[in-house]
């Protein structure tokens, strides 16, 4: 009989082989639950997380629309203080280039107050006394500077208040101009999304940068520019006020004034009239050669002033020849001539200034000559004269400067004496 092959090896029982299977199946249900379990946490934790992220990303939204309309306010705010700092610093400067033209307008008055005084200062001999007439002018020239000095003040004033709005304008521009951006930056910052293009990982996203305040420090900055501004503007518009207030005032004290020296300047002629019609049957013989010995004066200083600008010809030429260069700085005869001419036109000069002054000499000996009454008529006639050319001066007061024509002839008020029958007034 043929025999049966053994496979060697060990030999499992048949409950060994029961538990295996037991075994492998627990291990498998084992496997599934943990599997079962940790796919569970999978999704509780990626519900979870997209929750969290979407709330996250909310909350970061929504602080960010938050913040974005805290910066808008505040711009508006800005923009909104801006535009009334920009008008007020126009008006300002209309009202202190108002001031500026009231106080040039004030040069006129000063100069006619004194073109005034000087005028009366050419009066003579008896004439010249301490009338009404000139203790108004004094006090309206007093009046004038004090409100010259005043209106100076405001004007200053109105400079400094004018450097103060615009410094106060800058910061507000500067950060009206800072929170744009940041409104710029942030407004980007909430278009970002996850398919954006231009997003990517940042080296240390988390740091606090350098020059970070904080957000009360952020709102008391704005709040202090906004509050500086409306003061300045709120001063600005009480000195506006003051400003003009003071034209208003000072106006009025000079026209009060003006009033008060043309009422004494008309008093005043009216008794110099009433003089000088008891004084008009005087002869003019002797007037007639005072204004042509005054007239001869007058030729001889055209004639002094004639040689003196010959004599600064030669001067001129001889300084300007010793400039010559190396040998050719040699006396020659045009050096001798223009020494020559210089010695002449000195003496020239000396003779007609004693000529001068002689004939002033002979002009007072004329004076002398004259009746007492006819060099009191004299006298009065000419301050009568002043005191027109001052009224006629005075008339720039009220008449527009280009429409303005003078009455009396400034050139000759002093020199020309009347003749005649000049000598009545006119």
């Amino acid at each position: 009989m043929a025999s049966l092959s053994v496979k060697p090896g060990q030999r499992f029982t048949l409950s060994d082989w029961q538990n295996n299977s037991l075994l492998i199946s627990a291990d498998a249900e084992q496997q599934r639950s943990n599997s079962h379990h940790i796919r569970q946490e999978g999704r509780a934790l990626r519900n979870e997380t997209s929750n969290q992220a979407r709330w996250d990303e909310h909350n970061s939204r929504t602080h960010l629309k938050d913040r974005i309309a805290s910066v808008d306010r505040w711009r508006e705010a800005l923009a909104r203080c801006l535009t009334d700092i920009d008008s007020e610093i126009d008006a300002l400067t209309k009202v202190k280039e108002a001031a500026e033209n009231a106080l040039q307008a004030k040069n006129l008055r000063l100069d006619v107050a004194i073109e005034c005084l000087t005028l009366r200062e050419s009066r003579r001999d008896i004439d010249v006394v301490r009338d009404p007439v000139e203790e108004e002018l004094l006090r309206e020239v007093k009046v004038i500077e004090k409100t010259k000095q005043e209106l100076q003040q405001r004007v200053d004033d109105a400079f400094k208040q004018l450097c103060l709005l615009k410094e106060a304008r800058q910061q507000l521009e500067c950060d009206h101009r800072h929170k744009v951006e940041a409104l710029e930056l942030d407004r980007q910052c909430m278009s970002f999304s996850p398919t954006s293009g231009n997003i990517s990982f940042k080296v240390n996203p988390t740091r606090i940068p350098d020059g970070t305040t904080a957000l009360s420090e952020w709102e008391q900055n704005s709040c202090c520019n906004k509050e500086r501004a409306e003061a300045e503007m709120k001063a600005s518009a009480d000195l506006r006020g003051a400003i003009t207030l003071s034209i208003a005032q000072t106006n009025n004290e000079l026209e009060a004034q003006r009033t008060a020296t043309e009422f004494a300047l008309r008093k005043r002629m009216r008794d110099m009239e009433a003089a000088l019609s008891e004084l008009r049957w005087q002869e003019q013989n002797t007037l007639e050669e005072i204004a042509e010995m005054e007239e001869e004066i007058r030729q001889l200083e055209e004639h002094i002033r004639k040689r003196t600008l010959d004599l600064k010809v030669a001067h001129t030429r001889l300084e300007t020849r010793t400039y010559r260069p190396h040998i050719e700085l040699c006396r020659d005869q045009a050096q001798y001539g223009l020494t020559d001419e210089v010695q002449q036109l000195e003496g020239i000069i000396r003779a007609l200034q004693q000529k001068r002054t002689e004939s002033q000499d002979a002009l007072d000996a004329l004076y002398r000559q004259l009746h007492r009454i006819q060099t009191d008529m004299g006298y009065k006639t000419n301050s009568l004269q002043l005191d027109n050319k001052c009224m006629d001066t005075r008339r720039k007061l009220v008449v527009p400067v280009e429409k303005f024509e003078p009455e009396v002839d400034a050139v000759n008020r002093t020199r020309n004496l009347p003749r005649n029958s000049q000598l009545e007034l006119a």
